[in-house]
């Protein structure tokens, strides 16, 4: 068992355990713990960091932390929320910003430091809206940005140092270096941590979990569901790992063919597929509310879960439940200690939540990043090709086919035209559900500036999209009254599958990390809805930048999609994560 060198203090940040991660990747074990750990368990640490939250520092019920940890003499670096809770704790001024900062700002050296030795200082992740507005006795400056003074602070004499920005995320320039810096330059850490060596512990808990049970999957043809169950194949005689595809109505164009070639090319022996397409677009008939569509999609899984255990070899409850949830499915459910929800998990419903407390529960990979899980599916000899598929969620097109209850009109403001969709966005490592902001000009570099400003800026949106092409004057579309029916569902998968051919033949797929296409109803009594794209590059899916394609592409895209029945406009989604999620619900 490793002793570990670095202690991350969760203060509920969305990527508490990215920063362990990120420890581990520079050979240096590293632990999460909650924020109020005494400062007497963390004796022996040679350094500890203190993640990013939802959270004010000034307000009461935020996380607490023992401030016996700033004298201990050891390395301390404060993350987003750390540096404000180190500024506060310390005798400094935390105040509200006038304005956010969500994604990307630029970072400028005040004063030379260890911290950023031998870097080239350059753009930074940020997501928060309180600033530092004085920093405590003792302390100086040493970062900013232009809309942040106090992006970096360090003590004069003790090894106490904080950031605003997000070092852990891929799109901050450095941040490896950062860390590395922190961990070796400051705390005086070793290298004691090997992080390929993960398939052989992953089978072994596999085995200590299942015991002699056998493990039923729910299987996707996902990249998360497929590398879990090849695992569990791995790790069990394959009889013992029983799969079942679920054909939800919910799925894109082609998928349960792909899905029934993939599995038995991987040589699954006890594989099903289950056609429950009726029960879950009955169960959605007439749902709206982005929560209650992934709360009923979940509960509609173990009820076909619960009806096929129930039945023939799976009685006799000898049978545990294997999943594919991977890390940023449990913090963006709010599964770490101090967490916000950013939106519900379908694999976090309650019906799974009871599963997990009897310990019928296998999740493999509920510790790795994605790109950690393709890492692992390529030395398990899964092929290059399905393990660089596209991200696609559990929940299928529903939570891509966006509904309202009743009609509403656009409004125009002077940036834009202010649609009153909400959509699920993650602001200051909290969740944000706002409308969005319309653009009436077509995606460009100048756009997408516009768009980061914007959402720094009007803290009323969370997202901002513009327009490509439209069948339907923007001053005449309205949002229009529309549900989960069958028919926007096969709207949604023809212009799924039109995007995805332009993008195969073209080779733009391989330039994004996922490209979902959302329908949204907007439009007119002729054509009802409007289709949004959102290519972005990612790394681990807690941070995602926009993708801005070539012109020629998506105007080709644009003409085909106005060609389908019922679609009135094409937009492209501008925005980065922060402050929207990859997907709009």
């Amino acid at each position: 068992m490793f002793k570990p060198q670095i202690t991350v203090l969760d203060a509920g940040g969305q990527y508490c355990h990215l920063i362990a991660r990120k420890v581990r990747e520079l050979g240096v074990y590293a632990e999460v713990r909650p924020s109020d750990t005494p400062a007497s368990e963390l004796a022996g640490r040679k350094g500890l960091i203190i993640s990013g939250g939802p959270s004010s520092v000034y307000e009461a019920g935020s996380p607490r932390i023992d401030p016996a940890i700033l004298n201990q003499g050891v390395g301390v670096l404060g993350i987003c929320y750390g540096l404000q809770w180190m500024a506060y704790e310390l005798g400094g001024e935390v105040s509200k910003g006038e304005k956010g900062e969500y994604g990307m700002a630029v970072l400028s050296a005040i004063l030379p430091h260890p911290l950023f030795a031998g870097l080239n200082l350059g753009k930074v992740w940020m997501s928060h809206r309180d600033r530092v507005q004085s920093v405590p006795p003792g302390f100086h400056v040493i970062a900013s940005t232009d809309t942040c003074a106090v992006a970096a602070m360090a003590h004069r004499e003790k090894p106490l140092l904080a950031v605003q920005f997000h070092p852990e995320v891929a799109h901050t320039e450095h941040g490896a270096g950062i860390l590395s810096n922190f961990i070796f330059g400051v705390c005086g850490c070793e290298r004691d941590w090997d992080p390929k060596d993960r398939i052989g512990p992953i089978e072994a808990q596999i085995r200590e979990a299942a015991g002699d049970r056998s493990i039923f999957f729910f299987v996707s043809g996902g990249v998360d569901s497929t590398v879990a169950y090849t695992l569990c194949l791995r790790a069990l005689p394959p009889e013992r790992v029983y799969g079942i595809y679920v054909d939800t109505g919910l799925m894109r164009e082609g998928e349960t063919e792909y899905v029934r070639d993939l599995f038995a090319r991987l040589g699954a022996v006890a594989f099903h597929v289950e056609a429950a397409e009726d029960g879950f677009l009955q169960a959605l008939k007439g749902v709206w509310d982005p929560e209650s569509k992934r709360h009923i999609i979940g509960e509609q899984f173990v009820a076909v879960q619960e009806r096929v255990l129930n039945s023939g070899q799976f009685a006799e409850g000898r049978w545990v439940l294997g999943q594919g949830t991977i890390y940023p499915d449990t913090i963006e459910s709010g599964g770490s200690a101090q967490a916000d929800l950013i939106k519900t998990h379908h694999n976090r419903v309650a019906g799974i939540q009871r599963l997990i407390d009897a310990g019928r529960l296998v999740e493999p990979l509920a510790s790795f990043y994605k790109d950690e899980v393709r890492e692992i599916g390529a030395e398990l000899g899964i092929p290059a090709e399905f393990l660089n598929r596209h991200p696609f969620p559990g929940p299928g097109l529903a939570i891509r086919c966006l509904c309202s209850e009743v009609n509403q009109n656009f409004t125009q403001r002077p940036e834009g035209w202010l649609i009153p969709i909400r959509s699920v966005g993650v602001q200051g490592d909290s969740r944000s559900y706002r409308p969005v902001l319309m653009l009436d000009e077509p995606p460009s570099m100048d756009a997408l500036l516009a768009a980061s400003r914007l959402t720094n800026d009007l803290a009323e949106i969370n997202r901002v999209i513009a327009k490509v092409a439209a069948r339907v004057p923007v001053e005449r579309m309205e949002v229009t009254r529309g549900f989960l029916t069958g028919g926007r569902l096969e709207r949604l998968r023809q212009a799924d599958a039109v995007v995805r051919r332009h993008c195969e033949r073209s080779g733009f797929e391989a330039q994004v990390w996922q490209f979902p296409v959302v329908l949204i109803p907007a439009g007119d009594g002729h054509a009802p809805d409007s289709v949004v794209l959102r290519p972005i590059h990612s790394v681990d899916g807690m941070t995602a930048q926009v993708v801005l394609m070539p012109d020629d592409l998506l105007q080709a895209i644009a003409r085909e999609l106005l060609e389908i029945e019922g679609v009135a406009a094409v937009f492209y989604d501008l925005t980065h994560k922060p402050p929207g999620t990859i997907e709009w619900e």
